[in-house]
């Protein structure tokens, strides 16, 4: 018996040694299917990356260069002091500008992107980014233009396929990352 590793999966599966003559072949539409799941997966890191870099240095676009937070700026006071509404209007208000809030705010964007962008522990970045992104949807219910739905839910079912598909391994490090031994010992890692 053989191993023959598919071109879209890390798991191995074990054929006859008849069959492990024959190549595998990847078809047009699965190779175009990992390809766009790649470019997601770069796009969304890019988002939450920009973010990150943006409330950083306040590059102008949506973080004032006097807002950033390398210049004793807070990444959470603004919105979340001022911007919330709806039923949880009071728990944002009171950990807008918090040091802690900010810090996990920050961490977080940065980790998310980060993992996202090179293709590794995108099922811890699913689960960080997902609860990160509905506790956005929450500052803002309703939503403006929708009773319920907006973009950050639809970025968060985005994260979750991504972890469900590894994602990672095409333009990105997730087939590297997944051959470490706490990555194989932890799987909730890859």
């Amino acid at each position: 018996m053989t191993a023959v590793q598919h071109p879209t999966t890390s798991k191995a599966t074990t054929t006859t040694p008849r069959a492990a003559s024959v190549p595998v072949v990847e078809t047009t539409k699965s190779k175009a299917t990992r390809f766009t799941l790649a470019g997601l997966r770069l796009a969304l890191g890019w988002v939450f990356l920009w973010a990150f870099i943006d409330k950083v240095f306040g590059l102008g676009l949506a973080t004032p260069e006097k807002g950033a937070w390398i210049n004793g700026g807070s990444p959470t006071k603004g919105f979340l002091g001022n911007a919330v509404a709806g039923p949880f209007e009071g728990f944002y208000h009171s950990i807008a500008g918090a040091a802690w809030a900010d810090w996990m705010f920050m961490l977080g964007l940065a980790a998310i992107g980060t993992a996202l962008i090179l293709g590794v522990g995108l099922r811890l970045a699913a689960g960080a980014g997902t609860l990160l992104l509905v506790m956005m949807w929450t500052a803002v219910l309703p939503p403006e233009n929708n009773p319920f739905m907006d973009d950050h839910l639809i970025y968060a079912g985005v994260l979750v396929v991504l972890a469900l598909t590894a994602a990672g391994e095409t333009l990105g490090l997730g087939k590297v990352w997944a051959k470490l031994p706490i990555v194989q010992r932890l799987p909730w890692l890859k």
